[in-house]
């Protein structure tokens, strides 16, 4: 494919949606979704356990540990599932973001600061080239970001449950 349709583009090249595909993909943040399951999922419980520490002390306001044991790590470990919940969301809103834009036939873009938005239509060469991305690199990433949200919220469903149980036994 030639790189003509790119040289006559007006769009600024960090908001071609390609590029903010790259950027997106090389970021520290966004690029976990990129690894395989098991680091991935390892990146997710070093959230969940780093924000037991924020959520411990608020916990044992309400559950004192010595006392309401079960209760105190039910929901000590629900407030870590909120901490790891934002991060998914954030992860999926960014590549669903760059997703919707190169799967557009229009691009929207600003030519400068003071938010002068244009629109800049694909060559059709290029639409198909980030269709094709967004099909074979976006939409699976997603797709397991929504996979990995749904088993947060089962564990979130479950840890509840057992948290009603549990005060429900006392």
């Amino acid at each position: 494919m030639s790189e003509q349709p790119t040289r006559s583009c007006p769009v600024p090249q960090e908001q071609l949606p390609i590029n903010e595909y790259q950027e997106l993909k090389q970021s520290w943040f966004f690029s976990w979704v990129t690894l395989p399951w098991g680091p991935f999922i390892r990146k997710l419980l070093w959230v969940w356990g780093g924000s037991l520490l924020i959520c411990a002390p608020i916990a044992a306001a309400s559950f004192p540990p010595s006392r309401q044991t079960l209760s105190f790590l039910v929901a000590t470990s629900l407030g870590g599932c909120l901490f790891v919940a934002f991060v998914l969301i954030r992860l999926y809103l960014g590549w669903r973001y760059v997703g919707e834009r190169l799967v557009k036939t229009k691009i929207v873009y600003e030519e400068s600061s003071w938010y002068d938005g244009q629109v800049w239509e694909k060559p059709v060469e290029l639409h198909y080239r980030d269709k094709l991305i967004f099909q074979h690199q976006v939409l699976p990433l997603l797709k397991k970001l929504e996979k990995t949200g749904w088993a947060l919220l089962s564990f979130m469903v479950l840890l509840v449950v057992t948290l009603f149980v549990s005060r429900s036994l006392q």
